[in-house]
């Protein structure tokens, strides 16, 4: 069974924790980091510079979809990031968490 890292970014805490709490309640992810940062981007034919929090989500590679459903049904976005990275490799007892914890 694969890992992956699913990322997103929203406009405030608030919105990140709401994500991160649902991927969590329904044992979508293993773990949830959450970081702010600085976007510069171009939405629209605009040039942004928005302040976001990035999430980070471990998770099982077969629970994507059911993932991404979750972020989309609290996302504040109109066309939010959601980005999966597989992982290549890794830590072998830190995969095998991320596989079995719920």
């Amino acid at each position: 069974m694969g890992v992956s890292l699913v990322i997103t970014t929203v406009d405030s805490e608030a919105a990140a924790e709401k994500i991160a709490h649902a991927a969590l309640d329904a044992g979508l992810a293993a773990c949830v980091q959450i970081f702010p940062i600085r976007s510069l981007y171009v939405w629209k034919g605009a040039r942004e510079d928005a302040r976001e929090w990035r999430l980070e989500m471990k998770m099982r590679t077969t629970d994507y979809g059911a993932l991404e459903a979750a972020i989309l049904a609290v996302h504040p976005y109109e066309t939010p990031e959601i980005v999966r990275v597989d992982a290549a490799g890794g830590f072998a007892p830190y995969l095998d968490w991320v596989r079995t914890a719920r």
